[in-house]
């Protein structure tokens, strides 16, 4: 039995493996997709959606030398259904065009042709800013250039046999009327207020009116009949997938697993159309702090912009590159743990044998081995925090002496200390310092840390146990007065350093030295 693969290269084994079966030529790029509806900016599971699909491509490429493509395909062609909650003045300019396709609505910021263009070039702006080799490509433009007539001609001719795949899914007073089209009235511009009246596959065209109304929009009474080519109709979402994967022949695509349905029933569909789904991976969800997924409609939960303003980018793909089936919260705690868990890695890598490092986290995010920087000192991002809610101190060559005393390794990766320094302080600033409070001690917290006091300035913080010496100091004296130590502990990190979790007793002493603690101690406790 071969040893057990990472996931991206599971994963392009299946894909090699559907080629095979398939017997497709080597000369055709394999073709990864990523789908982005422009109802909103892009977020961080956009971002993970491209990471993850890029781990995947490379290890196809390592693992075939076969040559691929990555398209980010843009569902600019959906309606409006409603107002997203984080566009300024949105009631008033997004409101009167609730129901018509995203790429005639338009643009609230006043900068683009439409509201799709807008988040469009914010998609493209940013998965540039982070090197991503991918092809973009607009729904739109392929409705409008005609490269989905020949899938829209075969659904026309095969809607009977769609609708037996999609009926029997939806519920009984949603089904009379259904239809995988969608026509785009030409006198309002609406694409949900319309409904299929007839099919003319003989004319490649259907029959339309525009009379239904839901919340935000109704229709304008038009109706008459469509040619399907030229972008004057599309299809809804539940045969989208199928539309897609039929034209270009994907080969890979992943989705969130609210969307398990979704696949199912695109993979039956584009059967229907005649060509086979392409692999399919289906991943967990990014959760806000509340466990709520993330929504680029509302726009909670840590963004990309953010995670880099706190932290380097190769500790999000890090992140994000763990256990794909797992779901992930994306919130400001999270920063401090996946900086560290990077950092870690690091420092393991020189001891990963050679024939492991292809299925190492660090070979995907950086694509192979020769890149992956090198990086051998004790300093953290948790270090750096807690020097700095320690010190208070903006002061980035203060920050750096103690932090070139507590580990003089950290001099060899100059880069590596200015990064974790400026971005610890940007962290400091907007997540830690505003929920800064100190509580004055009780009379019992004030005896107990007084004796922390006299005991940590009795001891020596020199030699090989020197941290847990000092560590034990506030355990001895928990354990002496009956107390739980976690308890003290949490007196400690509230009335010294104003906040409620901390760093290790004896790390801390190390850190910022023991003068510098006992200064601390005796201004809180007398």
């Amino acid at each position: 039995m071969g040893k057990k693969r990472s996931w991206p290269f599971a994963e392009a084994t299946q894909i090699h493996q559907r080629r095979s079966r398939r017997g497709e030529s080597n000369d055709k790029p394999v073709l990864y997709q990523t789908g982005y509806g422009p109802s909103g900016l892009p977020h961080i599971g956009t971002f993970a959606e491209v990471a993850r699909s890029s781990f995947v491509r490379t290890a196809y490429e390592r693992l075939t030398g076969e040559a691929t493509r990555l398209q980010a395909f843009s569902d600019d062609m959906d309606g409006l259904v409603k107002v997203p909650g984080n566009i300024p003045d949105g009631d008033r300019l997004l409101r009167p065009h609730l129901g018509k396709p995203l790429s005639v609505i338009p643009d609230p910021f006043g900068c683009c042709d439409s509201f799709a263009a807008h988040n469009n070039s914010k998609l493209q702006q940013f998965l540039d800013a982070y090197g991503f080799d991918y092809e973009f490509k607009s729904s739109r433009q392929a409705y409008e250039d005609g490269e989905f007539d020949e899938g829209l001609i075969v659904l026309l001719q095969k809607v009977d046999e769609v609708l037996q795949v999609i009926l029997p899914t939806l519920r009984e007073e949603n089904r009379d009327g259904w239809s995988p089209f969608f026509p785009i009235c030409p006198a309002c511009g609406s694409v949900y207020a319309t409904r299929v009246t007839g099919y003319h596959p003989e004319r490649e065209s259907l029959s339309f009116a525009c009379d239904r109304q839901a919340d935000g929009f109704q229709g304008c009474s038009e109706s008459g009949e469509l040619s399907i080519r030229g972008g004057n109709v599309k299809v809804g979402w539940k045969v989208d997938w199928a539309l897609r994967w039929f034209t270009y022949d994907v080969d890979y695509e992943m989705s969130g697993k609210d969307l398990i349905d979704s696949v199912k029933l695109s993979s039956r569909i584009v059967r229907v159309m005649g060509k086979q789904p392409p692999v399919t991976m289906i991943y967990e969800l990014f959760l806000d702090e509340e466990g709520k997924k993330i929504s680029k409609s509302v726009g909670k939960g840590l963004s990309v912009d953010h995670w880099v303003d706190f932290a380097p980018i190769e500790s999000l793909l890090y992140y994000i590159l763990q256990n794909p089936q797992r779901a992930k919260r994306l919130y400001w705690d999270v920063v401090p743990k996946a900086v560290d868990d990077y950092l870690e890695a690091l420092r393991r890598w020189p001891q990963v044998p050679e024939d492991e490092r292809e299925d190492s986290d660090l070979w995907h995010i950086f694509a192979g081995a020769s890149d992956v920087p090198s990086y051998n000192a004790g300093v953290n991002f948790t270090v750096v925090n807690n020097l700095i809610s320690a010190l208070g101190s903006d002061d980035k060559d203060l920050l750096r002496d103690f932090l070139l005393r507590y580990d003089p390794a950290i001099g060899d990766f100059p880069d590596v200390l200015d990064n974790l320094v400026h971005k610890g302080l940007n962290y400091y600033r907007e997540q830690v310092l505003p929920d800064k409070v100190y509580r004055d001690p009780t009379a019992e917290e004030r005896g107990l840390l007084l004796q922390v006091c006299d005991r940590l300035e009795a001891s020596e913080i020199s030699g090989e146990d020197a941290e847990k010496r000092l560590q034990s100091i506030p355990f001895d004296v928990a354990k002496e007065a009956g107390i739980e130590p976690r308890s003290l502990f949490t007196s400690f990190y509230e009335v010294v350093l104003g906040q409620e979790r901390g760093p290790r007793f004896g790390t801390f002493v190390q850190l910022v030295g023991k003068e510098r603690v006992l200064q601390m101690l005796r201004e809180k406790v007398g």
